[in-house]
C-alpha cells in the first residue's frame, strides 16, 4: 500500500522559496518517503510568481488577511486565491491521505503565521492563505507542518492517521460492501479504542445498524467518525486499557514467569520507565506463540512500519492512572 500525501515542495528539497533556497526535511524524504508518494505543491510558484521573488506577509483582518509584498506593498491576494480555488479542485482528485505544510509560511503555514497591521506591527497569528483554504475544504484530512512533526506525540498521531486512512481506502477500493467495511473495522478495533472508546462504540453501532442497508448510504458517516476518532491522541492511560484487554485473550495460557514479565512491562510503561513498544512487542510474541488468531489480525500491534516509530517515552501516570 502506497499512501499519497500532499507536501510543501520546498520540504522535498525543491529550490522554490522566495530566496531561491529550499527547506529539505530529511525525515520526510529519507524515512517517511520510503512509504508514501508525495504530491508537491508550492503556492507562490504555481500561482505565477518567480524564483527568487520579493518576500511577502499577511496583512489586515486576521479572519481574511491579504497577501502583500514586504517592500513594494503589492497586493497578491486575488492572484493567490484564484489559483487556490483551481488547485483545491485538482487536489480533490489526488486521493490524498494527508498534507504536510511548511510552517510559518504566509501561504502554507497551518498556524502561528504572523499577521501584520498597516503600520507593520504583528496583531495576530493564523494560517496561510493556501493552508487555510485547504483545511476548510478537507476538514478531516490529517494535516501537520514540519515543525510540529518534530514532536514525537504529534508525529505518531499523524502517521497513525495517514496509514489508517490509507488502509480504509484500500479496503474500500475493491468495492464498498458491508462485509469489506466490517472486516476493516474488526482489524482496527483496538487501534480505535486507543484513541476513543466512545467513537469505537459509535462505529460498531453504525455497522450493526447497517445490515440490510446500502453501504453508500452511511459510508461517509463512518469515514467521518473514523477520522474524528483518530484525531484524538492515544494517551498512556488509553494504551494501558487496550493492553489489559488484549492480555485477557491469553492470560490463562501464559506460564507464571511469562505473566509476570508482561505485568512488569505494563507497570513500567505506566510509570514512564519504558516506551510503549516494549509491552507491545511482548504481546506480539505471545500472540504468535499461543496462536491467538483474533489478536494477530489487530492493526494496533503494528499500525505502521516500525521504522516510523518515534520511540516515545510515555508520560508517567499519576496515582489515579491518569496522564
Amino acid at each position: 500500500m502506497r499512501i499519497r500525501l500532499g507536501v510543501s515542495a520546498c520540504l522535498l528539497g525543491q529550490e522554490v522559496r522566495y530566496d531561491g533556497q529550499h527547506k529539505l526535511d530529511r525525515f520526510l524524504v529519507e524515512t517517511l518517503g520510503k512509504y508514501v508518494d508525495y504530491v508537491p505543491v508550492c503556492p507562490e510558484v504555481e500561482c505565477g510568481l518567480g524564483v527568487p521573488r520579493e518576500a511577502m506577509r499577511l496583512v489586515g483582518d486576521p479572519e481574511a488577511p491579504r497577501l502583500v509584498t514586504q517592500t513594494t506593498k503589492k497586493d497578491l491576494t486575488k492572484q493567490m486565491l484564484d489559483w487556490v480555488a483551481r488547485r483545491l479542485d485538482e487536489l480533490a482528485g489526488e486521493n490524498l491521505s494527508g498534507f504536510i505544510f511548511k510552517s510559518k509560511s504566509p501561504s502554507s503555514g497551518m498556524e502561528r503565521v504572523k499577521i501584520y497591521n498597516e503600520e507593520g506591527a504583528v496583531v495576530a497569528r493564523g494560517a496561510g492563505l493556501f493552508a487555510r483554504a485547504f483545511i476548510k475544504r478537507f476538514p478531516l484530512l490529517p494535516v501537520e507542518d514540519e515543525g510540529r512533526l518534530s514532536d514525537p506525540d504529534l508525529r505518531e498521531n499523524f502517521i497513525e492517521r495517514i496509514f489508517a486512512l490509507g488502509r480504509y481506502r484500500d479496503a474500500m477500493a475493491g468495492g464498498a460492501s458491508l462485509d469489506a467495511l466490517m472486516r476493516f473495522h474488526a482489524s482496527q478495533k483496538y487501534l480505535l479504542m486507543a484513541h476513543s472508546e466512545v467513537h469505537a462504540r459509535k462505529l460498531g453501532k453504525m455497522l450493526a445498524g447497517g445490515k440490510g442497508r446500502r453501504v453508500d448510504l452511511f459510508r461517509a458517516d463512518y469515514e467521518r467518525v473514523l477520522l474524528e476518532a483518530l484525531r484524538l491522541n492515544a494517551t498512556p492511560r488509553k494504551h494501558v486499557n487496550v493492553l489489559q484487554h488484549m492480555m485477557g485473550y491469553f492470560k490463562s495460557s501464559l506460564a507464571g514467569d511469562e505473566k509476570q514479565e508482561l505485568l512488569t512491562a505494563l507497570d513500567d510503561f505506566k510509570k514512564g520507565l519504558i516506551p510503549l513498544i516494549v509491552p507491545i512487542t511482548l504481546i506480539r510474541h505471545y500472540v504468535m506463540k499461543y496462536r491467538v488468531t483474533y489478536l494477530a489480525g489487530q492493526i494496533y500491534l503494528q499500525p505502521h512500519p516500525l521504522e516510523l516509530n518515534p520511540g516515545i517515552m510515555p508520560v508517567p501516570l499519576d496515582s489515579n492512572g491518569l496522564r
